[in-house]
């Protein structure tokens, strides 16, 4: 038994496979509510600021939703999760490295709240907006918004290994070795280019952005006071 325990402990530390769990337990809840009519992503994800089911502490809790179309979303971000977590939380201890990815989620939900903000500007000079299925009332639209995931929060721990580890490397597609650091800048290089030109659906790539920039800034002011390194 004890074996059995130590094996769990081992493939990662104890912050990032609690987030893991954590994230697969509540995409496996959201998906069996959800036949039963509940969804916890309307409740818990990241809501407009002007619409009427935003609530401040969707900035926490849609961090740990994910979408319950395919499984593809919350796979990908508990790999990255895994893949790069698990290094700084050993660098900066589990404490820090809890903050700063809540914090990095956080700023990431707030980028996308100003994301919104700048997009709706001609939609808020109308009661009325024009969807495929017809009109729909402004405010019913702007409650349609959501956003869920934990990938604000990945991308600002991406950021956190270009600056850590610059000179390690990763494998594209397994294959091709790069650096860190060019890893993180071409990576956020992508994510400005598809955000700007509305590049693949649905995706948030300007919360993505702003993981990333929420993470700078935490570093930043954490070297400047010197607590870490």
């Amino acid at each position: 038994m004890q074996q059995s325990s130590s094996a769990w402990t081992r493939w990662a530390p104890p912050v990032t496979r609690n987030l893991i769990v954590i994230n697969l337990l509540i995409y496996i809840t959201s998906v069996l509510l959800l036949r039963r009519g509940i969804d916890l992503n309307e409740l818990g994800g990241l809501h407009y600021f002007g619409a009427s089911n935003f609530h401040f502490w969707q900035l926490i809790t849609y961090q740990f939703l994910h979408s319950t179309a395919s499984i593809d979303h919350v796979l990908s971000n508990m790999f990255a999760l895994f893949m790069f977590g698990s290094s700084i939380e050993y660098f900066w201890g589990s404490k820090r490295y809890l903050i700063y990815y809540l914090l990095c989620g956080v700023s990431a939900g707030l980028v996308q709240e100003l994301s919104w903000y700048y997009e709706l500007q001609e939609v808020m000079r109308y009661d009325f907006v024009q969807l495929p299925s017809g009109l729909i009332a402004r405010d019913a639209f702007l409650g349609l918004l959501n956003t869920v995931g934990a990938s604000g929060a990945v991308f600002g721990i991406l950021l956190a290994s270009g600056v850590l580890f610059p000179n390690s490397y990763v494998l594209i597609g397994f294959a091709l070795p790069l650096k860190m650091k060019y890893f993180v800048f071409l990576y956020g290089v992508i994510e400005l280019y598809a955000g700007i030109h509305n590049t693949w659906g649905q995706v948030a790539h300007f919360a993505h952005l702003g993981g990333m920039i929420g993470g700078a800034i935490l570093i930043y002011l954490w070297r400047k006071k010197g607590v870490i390194r």
